[in-house]
């Protein structure tokens, strides 16, 4: 569930969550799973506190069976989009609970919880005592202190990466942004990733009343929230077509369903405009001699929908005029992607078409779109829009988890009160304290069985 779809909670099995795992601690820091245990020793030994240094009067405190009040917070300055709440809630329903023998015993609907939804803001500025919790957990803290390792996993993960992909939105001024950081971590990750970036996406369209839409890479990376892998092509097909740029995107137009961007790869070369230019041409030609032939559904598979630089920080393309220090045009920089446009706007002037087909050739090549990649953070596109470079589309990779400075996202969890005598008490380490989240509720959970 999130702001942004109202379904119901998730089930933990739809997630493919190694439940018997959770339960026997396989994920938890191992001092957790040893305090579960020792807790769980205790109570069975009816062991009550019987030292002489707690803060206030144990009352014969059941140490082993102490309820206690944990929440669960983030320290990013500024505001943090929460993702990764939903998951954290499914862990919770999944494996809290206890082993007798061999047995598992689920008490995840003895747990009081609060809880914010995923989309949800969360902010801090500075002050360690004024947090805004995301989670509010009251139990039998045995029950579920070896899930902590894993719900600040989540919740870190899956926060991290919606609000970094909230602020590269607010760089691009609402361009679209390709989420493209799927190479860059294990498999098991995309479906978190992939929700998380669309939970940016979305909150990024209610903040600010736009309609940008999310683009994934893998089918993965929409599991959990019905997306469908798209992309352009790689620089590996160019070089199976012997770095013939143009054959190569007349077959993969010809062949690919209709739905399929097609997106020219045009840096294989090291000369972008040219092979912008060369793309443009070919496919031009294919769709005229299908529209003149009557065949406009054949001809709309060649229609080209954009075309990507992707220049390696090493490389200065050859299109661009040499003017003052050539290392300042290395890679994909504003004076590539000026020239690619401009090269790709005038490109119909030079073409031998019958009249009837110039007036359509400079519609076509003028609706390209310019796709970058190749290195790109919020800082490199919020310069790119300063400068007013013609960008329709950025690329982005492992920016989206980026983890230190202003984007460190890190979660930690806090017990910030026991029940004492059936009052509730605050025993929070010093430098925190019990705090609140103006738009958290209360959630139940059902165990799993």
């Amino acid at each position: 569930m999130s702001l942004f779809d109202g379904r119901r909670r998730w089930d933990p099995r739809t997630l493919g969550l190694d439940i018997q795992g959770l339960r026997r601690g396989l994920y938890a820091d191992k001092y957790f799973v040893n305090i579960a245990r020792l807790l769980q020793t205790l109570a069975a030994q009816g062991y009550r506190h019987s030292g002489r240094h707690a803060r206030i009067n144990p009352q014969g405190l059941p140490v082993g069976d102490a309820l206690v009040e944990m929440q669960i917070f983030t320290r990013r300055p500024g505001r943090t989009v929460v993702a990764g709440l939903d998951a954290a809630l499914a862990v919770l329903r999944a494996a809290t609970g206890y082993w007798q023998g061999e047995t598992f015993v689920p008490t995840a609907d003895r747990l009081h919880v609060w809880a914010v939804e995923d989309g949800e803001v969360t902010e801090y500025h500075g002050d360690p005592l004024q947090v805004q919790p995301v989670l509010r957990i009251r139990g039998r803290y045995r029950d579920f202190a070896a899930l902590e390792t894993t719900l600040l996993g989540y919740l870190t993960r899956g926060s991290r990466i919606a609000t970094n992909t909230y602020q590269i939105l607010q760089a691009s001024r609402g361009k679209p942004v390709l989420f493209f950081p799927a190479r860059f971590d294990l498999p098991a990750t995309q479906a978190l990733d992939g929700y998380a970036y669309w939970i940016g996406v979305q909150r990024y369209n209610h903040d600010f009343g736009q309609q940008v839409r999310p683009f994934i890479s893998t089918d993965a990376q929409g599991a959990w929230w019905d997306g469908v892998g798209g992309g352009t092509t790689a620089h590996a097909l160019i070089a199976a077509f012997l770095g013939d740029t143009p054959e190569a995107m007349l077959q993969f137009a010809a062949h690919m369903p209709p739905h399929v961007p097609r997106i020219a790869l045009v840096d294989f070369n090291n000369r972008t405009a040219a092979e912008s230019v060369a793309v443009a041409e070919v496919m031009f030609r294919r769709y005229w001699e299908l529209l003149e032939a009557g065949d406009e559904a054949e001809a709309r598979k060649f229609v080209l929908f954009g075309v990507r630089l992707d220049t390696a920080g090493s490389l200065r393309d050859e299109s661009i005029p040499m003017l003052g220090d050539p290392a300042l045009d290395f890679g994909v920089q504003p004076r590539l992607v000026v020239t690619v446009r401009r090269a790709l706007d005038r490109a119909w002037q030079s073409w031998d078409l019958p009249p009837k087909a110039r007036a359509a050739a400079q519609e076509y090549v003028q609706q390209v779109k310019i796709v970058v990649s190749g290195g790109f953070s919020a800082e490199k596109i919020a310069r790119f829009e300063r400068l007013g470079v013609p960008v329709d589309f950025y690329g982005v990779g492992s920016w989206f988890f980026r983890n230190a400075g202003p984007t460190l996202t890190d979660f930690t969890a806090d017990v910030v009160r026991v029940q004492v005598g059936g009052q509730w008490v605050d025993m929070a380490k010093v430098g925190r304290r019990a705090c609140e989240h103006p738009r958290w509720r209360p959630v139940a959970l059902a165990p799993v069985d």
